[in-house]
């Protein structure tokens, strides 16, 4: 079984490593499981905004990827269809992690949530929550799901 996973977690892997924008980011997939994704980003300083914390987009991303790799863990090749964050504080620290799961599924459409942690001095502080809706597109170089 962990040989499942494992293959499972390369193939998101490449998927992932064949989007331009994360090649600019740097976000890396720690995590891929049926209904469950994790992204981490090690945070250098041109993520930040003027006021020396993660810009709120780069948040936005990290979100949108944790959200449609779990969606796309149950439904295979999806895109977002739309989605929603709250920011609860300022992402400052050394990485931010964000944990997406598989809250409701269908055979084309799954809803989805993620919970976003800035860790700061090894402590994890939720800086933002969203939620999307997640649906699944025919195409090529999908994500693996089952």
């Amino acid at each position: 079984m962990d040989a499942a996973k494992d293959t499972h977690l390369a193939i998101a892997r490449k998927v992932l490593a064949a989007q331009p924008a994360n090649a600019l980011v740097g976000a890396e997939l720690t995590e891929f499981a049926p209904g469950h994704a994790v992204f981490e980003l090690p945070i250098r300083k041109e993520h930040l905004q003027q006021h020396g914390v993660v810009h709120g987009g780069l948040v936005s991303f990290m979100a949108d990827n944790a959200l449609t790799f779990a969606g796309g863990s149950v439904l295979g090749d999806v895109m977002t269809l739309e989605f929603k964050i709250n920011y609860m504080r300022p992402a400052k620290g050394q990485r931010l992690i964000a944990r997406g799961r598989v809250t409701g599924s269908g055979k084309t459409t799954a809803v989805c949530h993620c919970d976003l942690f800035v860790v700061d001095n090894g402590t994890e502080k939720h800086c933002a929550t969203a939620q999307g809706t997640i649906f699944k597109v025919e195409g090529k170089g999908g994500i693996p799901n089952g």
